[in-house]
């Protein structure tokens, strides 16, 4: 059967308002949906999110959000869960380079109980020692854990490659064990004081809200917050890209894969072409019938599949191809890989592709919004990425009118393959010689045993 025409389809609208202490808040009915869901954003231009936060304490702002619902100054963690089950809410927080976010999710009927506890774990928590220390314990094991996983080491690896040693985005979100270990109840209290501001918040609540005082219910949870934080140093150059491409070798001797990342800083999400750059990167390798996967997986049989991306931030996030393929023909892929990136921009794009990549993005829109949660997520964004407020009823129409021309002129304005830099986590002695014979950059073998050690 062939595919029929999407169906029209309109984002739910939604008001702003803003409280007496500054607090933005918006509103959006949801018909149907009364399982709603609110979320309280400190947004990045404000100093939300990991990008502001002491590098020498780098993982204290998702520490922090983690550990908001573990108790507060008015009731103790097992209190405060029991609390939230009677209402049928569920609550937690957590944190990005450019948000804190925290959201409860209850039915309509407990709404207004549920917002005032939800007031209290997202302005009174408590960050109990014992319970941070077990969450602060929890991260230092996932962080060796990173190191066994040849998966996740490539992605530790893949941003301390692109960017510069003194980026906030070249460390991990989580932050590593030298800035984890220090972090204790004073570090997360100051970083909630420093972060948690009205003037700097937003409040979204989502969905069947109709006859429903939200207004005054807000005000009543939210109206009476105010702080004495003073405003935070804004983060200078998250995203400064390291000088040169380099080929990091991650070794691992008589490994059966290699975990492959190729690619270079890319771009922040307020852009002019980001729905071309968007059909661009669904053609290269956003889809399952991309160029990439089909030279991949399908017509090389490298990998069991292939995928590219941009990681858009408020500053320029990560661009990478990521892949895993068997350790013979790990040369061969990065080579397919690089042609690739530089033929999207140079290669005519096919009709038949171009509808492929389209009509796709167009056709799953609509899907991701089928509920309170999924709304409210995309208001998040707008308010993260100071978007303007009809982004999201325009994105269907600017998707369709993407042309072959704006494609190329998207790739060759953001896709790099001169630039390009490749991680490799795996046999080095398979692909070592012939990457170093392709003159991608300079070559640096780091040894690593799998298991948490390695020399670097």
């Amino acid at each position: 059967p062939e595919p029929g025409q999407p169906r029209d389809y309109d984002f739910p609208d939604f008001e702003r308002k803003t409280l007496a202490n500054g607090l933005t808040v918006i509103r959006c009915h949801v018909p149907g949906r009364p399982l709603l869901q609110a979320q309280l954003i400190v947004r990045g231009d404000a100093g939300g999110g990991a990008t502001s936060e002491d590098p020498a304490l780098a993982g204290a702002t998702m520490l922090t959000a983690r550990a908001m619902s573990e108790g507060t100054a008015e009731r103790d963690a097992v209190a405060f869960t029991e609390a939230a089950e009677r209402l049928g809410a569920e609550m937690g927080a957590g944190a990005g380079w450019d948000s804190l976010t925290t959201h409860v999710e209850v039915p309509r009927t407990h709404f207004p109980e549920a917002m005032s506890l939800f007031a209290e774990m997202a302005l009174q928590p408590a960050f109990p020692e014992r319970e941070v220390e077990r969450l602060r314990n929890e991260r230092l094991n996932d962080l060796q854990q990173v190191m066994a996983d040849a998966r996740r080491r490539a992605e530790k690896a893949f941003p301390a490659t692109i960017y510069a040693a003194g980026a906030a985005y070249a460390r991990p979100l989580g932050g590593v064990e030298e800035t984890v270990e220090p972090i204790d109840h004073e570090a997360l209290a100051a970083r909630h004081t420093a972060l948690m501001r009205p003037e700097a918040s937003t409040l979204i609540v989502c969905g069947d809200i109709d006859d429903l005082a939200v207004d005054e219910i807000v005000a009543g949870a939210f109206g009476s917050w105010t702080t004495d934080a003073q405003d935070p140093i804004a983060p200078s150059s998250p995203d400064a890209a390291a000088e040169g491409r380099r080929v990091v070798l991650v070794d691992r001797p008589g490994a059966p894969q290699s975990e492959i990342r190729v690619g270079h800083v890319g771009t922040s999400r307020r852009i002019d072409d980001f729905h071309a750059l968007s059909v661009t990167n669904a053609l290269l390798g956003g889809l399952f019938n991309s160029r990439l996967n089909m030279l991949l997986r399908e017509e090389r049989g490298y990998t069991y599949g292939v995928h590219s991306g941009f990681d858009m931030r408020r500053s320029a996030g990560p661009f990478a191809v990521r892949c895993a393929v068997e350790s013979d023909v790990t040369a061969p892929a990065v080579d397919d890989i690089m042609a690739e990136l530089g033929r999207i921009a140079a290669d005519p794009v096919e009709d038949a592709e171009l509808d492929a990549a389209r009509d796709y993005l167009i056709g799953v829109f609509p899907l991701r919004f089928e509920t309170s949660a999924q709304v409210a997520g995309a208001l998040a964004g707008l308010v993260v990425h100071g978007l303007p407020d009809a982004e999201l009823d325009r994105y269907r129409p600017a998707i369709a009118d993407v042309s072959a021309d704006d494609v190329r002129a998207a790739a060759g304005a953001h896709i790099h393959p001169e630039r390009a830099s490749i991680v490799i986590v795996g046999d080095v002695a398979k692909f070592e010689e012939p990457l170093r014979e392709a003159g991608y950059g300079d070559v640096e073998v780091v040894q690593d045993d799998g298991f948490g050690r390695s020399e670097e």
